[in-house]
């Protein structure tokens, strides 16, 4: 973080200053921000967040004896609680007060002129496309970006609150599962340029259906900065359509798209051509701005190559040569751990995408899974729920049970109650003999594949997060490795 006194961090969050030690309200402080007391480093700054389970509170005495110089707390503590004599501020809502030290800390580099700050949302695709245009500008100035998928309330600000006045770049990844979401988090970071990848049902339940998710998605575009750029999907009409909410706010729109919607990316500034998917990676020709570069993406899977297109549309808007786009994107050998993460060996290949879930991502996933797969392998979908789709959850269980059986997955292993409709409408669909089975637990079905797993298999893990499949992933990987 940049340097700060703590007289200027209470009046930007609004709270109360309690002094410990020899600190004073000049005292400057410049540690990182950590709401986990077991990453606390010498000088940094804890933020005791209440839980569901635990309250931050209990975890001050930690965070001082790991080298704490400031607590924002919601209740002052005593000595005794705090573990030691370090200062404090008190504030009604410890989230609310990191969010608004966050703002004012990119706001104050901003203010410099060197910042650019790129904002990244979408149903689907978030992470990775933050991955790869974190590694392609990383090359071009100092970068920061979010760790794993910190992308709420409480992950984007403490990302934002890592860049320094030396900071070229701020990726921030904004997610959301309800309206007013990402406008609170653009909010923050005052974004330079507003990706937005696609529109789909991930969330559905939060967001009250798929037109709720368009306005909320559009939120980005509509905190554009004065001047600022769109970089807009061309294949997906929901995301098109939100080049008049750009306009409004007087930014400029930049294109990309595939040829799935040959119309539509015939017009994208960046696009891609000749996608060819293996085992490997994925391979296609990449054209931006009449500049033509083959690509070779190790990251699986075709839906991955918008990510790429993306990425390289934002890094040439900021002056980046193609050229070095494709370098860096042809280092990338996974987009995350847990998504489409190649394990296992030659003989037991297993891609372990169970970070999360959407009806689109396990379409694309099982897409992939059958491209890849040889004429003398065997497909295996190891399936979980898929989360937070509210009234949608039967339907989309259904069309990904049906999707399944139309691509000709050889063994459907579902896992869990939430998934159950899948395996039903597999069986339905198929009409097979145990073609599909299902376990109620992921133990279950790690001892059932240890054991139907042969030579040749190809092997889809994936489910949301909560179903817990990625460490099923991670066993099977380790198994067969």
């Amino acid at each position: 973080m940049i340097a700060l006194s703590l007289s200027d961090i209470a009046a930007t969050v609004d709270g109360a200053l309690v002094l410990g030690g020899a600190d004073t309200q000049a005292t400057e402080l410049s540690g990182a921000v950590e709401t986990d007391s077991r990453l606390v480093q010498p000088g940094g700054i804890f933020v005791a967040k209440p839980g569901e389970t635990t309250d931050g509170h209990l975890f001050v005495p930690a965070a001082v004896a790991a080298g704490a110089a400031l607590v924002i707390v919601e209740r002052e503590l005593d000595a005794a609680a705090l573990g030691g004599d370090v200062s404090q501020i008190v504030v009604p809502d410890v989230v609310v007060a990191l969010g608004a030290l966050a703002a004012h800390v990119v706001a104050r580099v901003h203010a410099e002129g060197e910042l650019t700050v790129v904002g990244i949302t979408g149903s689907n695709g978030k992470t990775t496309t933050k991955n790869m245009l974190a590694r392609i500008l990383a090359g071009e100035g100092a970068t920061v970006a979010p760790e794993a998928s910190f992308n709420n309330e409480v992950g984007a600000p403490i990302t934002m609150l890592r860049i320094t006045h030396d900071t070229r770049f701020l990726i921030s990844e904004l997610g959301a599962a309800g309206p007013g979401e990402i406008a609170k988090l653009a909010a923050m970071a005052q974004p330079d340029v507003g990706v937005v990848l696609m529109v789909g049902m991930a969330h559905a339940a939060g967001f009250g259906g798929i037109e709720q998710t368009v306005r909320t998605k559009a939120e980005l575009i509509q905190s554009l900065r004065p001047g600022g750029l769109a970089v807009l999907n061309r294949d997906d009409p929901r995301v098109a359509g939100m080049a008049e909410a750009a306009h409004a706010v007087g930014a400029r729109v930049r294109w990309f798209g595939t040829g799935d919607a040959a119309e539509n990316a015939a017009h994208a500034d960046v696009r891609a051509e000749d996608i060819h998917v293996t085992a490997t990676g994925t391979s296609f020709t990449v054209i931006a701005d009449g500049l033509v570069a083959p690509v070779f993406l190790r990251v699986l899977g075709q839906h991955h190559v918008a990510n790429a297109l993306a990425a390289i549309a934002v890094a040439t808007s900021v002056g980046v040569s193609l050229g070095h786009c494709v370098e860096r994107l042809e280092e990338l050998e996974i987009a995350e751990r847990w998504r489409m993460q190649p394990m296992g060996s030659d003989r037991v290949r297993i891609i372990n995408d169970a970070y999360n879930a959407s009806p689109d991502s396990m379409a694309a996933a099982l897409r992939t899974l059958a491209q890849i797969t040889g004429p003398d392998e065997r497909t295996v979908a190891v399936l979980g729920a898929m989360t937070e789709l509210g009234e949608f959850a039967d339907e989309e269980h259904d069309r990904i049970g049906l999707l399944a059986v139309r691509l000709g997955i050889k063994r459907i292993v579902v896992i869990g109650s939430g998934a159950r409709r899948l395996f039903l409408e597999a069986i339905s669909q198929g009409s097979w003999d145990a073609e599909a089975v299902f376990f109620e637990t992921a133990d279950a079905a790690f001892d059932y594949l240890t054991t139907e797993l042969t030579d040749g298999d190809r092997v889809l893990v994936k489910s949301s997060n909560s179903a817990g499949l990625r460490f099923l992933g991670d066993r099977l990987g380790e198994y067969f490795s």
